[in-house]
């Protein structure tokens, strides 16, 4: 996600800047109930799941990202508004709002970290009904972040999922202090450390293992999202990529992690 991307809301589309484990059993009855659960909600992304073509979202005039490229040009022209400071804050018009209390079309899922330097809407300059966001520290799965990806690609029919790290996460400086210490942190944030812990890259040292293990964790944890075989499924006929990208605070800019 570079300065050598176009918008599809621009003047013509340019190559996009992207080259482009764990399975688990029960997912067919998992989205069974989420399906169930959510009939009300699952019905807003119908018109986008059911092509996959880019459609217009009612309230706007631009049409809609509807598949991975189209996607990925938007975000990489959104990331290029904001680190050079041309920002749109598109899509907060009472038009918009009104059209959103009734139903939604984001066109990209974005699991990032709950760090407050990068909140998604911001560094890719998106707006209301645009991105939907999963925030864990360190952008760390479970079961609730898988279930959650999981619904906007499968009943929302999103076309792309990009997991989000950062330059300086502080979850990732606390995982690699901890295996190196010892320590046992408190509450819940072991949890953190020990689903981190697999991508510490024993080959650096000092802040540049955690730069490397930020990257590792990224290339990780999109892989465990690429394996849930609903997921795949949708990645082997071309209608989902999942990506893993880094956002640098130095420069704003978000880069993709082959």
């Amino acid at each position: 996600m570079n300065s050598h991307a176009t918008s599809h809301r621009g003047t013509g589309p340019e190559p996009h800047p992207f080259a482009g484990a764990r399975p688990t059993p029960g997912g067919t009855a998992r989205r069974t109930l989420l399906r169930t659960a959510l009939t009300g909600a699952a019905a807003l992304g119908a018109g986008l799941g059911a092509t996959g073509a880019a459609t217009a979202a009612p309230g706007t005039v631009e049409p809609r990202p509807g598949t991975p490229d189209e996607a990925l040009r938007e975000l990489a022209a959104g990331n290029r508004r904001w680190r050079t400071y041309r920002e749109r804050h598109p899509h907060e018009n009472p038009a918009v709002r009104r059209t959103l209390a009734t139903s939604q079309h984001p066109f990209a899922v974005v699991l990032g970290c709950i760090d407050s330097r990068v909140p998604p809407e911001l560094v890719f300059d998106q707006g209301l009904g645009d991105l939907m966001t999963v925030r864990t520290a360190g952008e760390v799965l479970d079961e609730a972040v898988l279930g959650s990806v999981a619904y906007g690609v499968l009943e929302l029919g999103i076309p792309l999922v990009v997991v989000l790290g950062h330059q300086s996460c502080g979850a990732v400086r606390a995982a690699v202090a901890a295996e190196q210490s010892g320590e046992h942190l408190p509450a819940h944030m072991q949890y953190l450390v020990d689903q981190i812990r697999p991508a510490i890259d024993h080959g650096q040292g000092a802040d540049a293992r955690i730069d490397a293990t930020v990257s590792a964790h990224v290339r990780l944890v999109r892989s465990r999202l690429a394996a849930e075989p609903e997921l795949a499924a949708r990645i082997a006929t071309g209608k989902l990529a999942i990506v893993g990208a880094r956002y640098e605070l130095t420069t704003q800019a978000v880069n993709r992690l082959a």
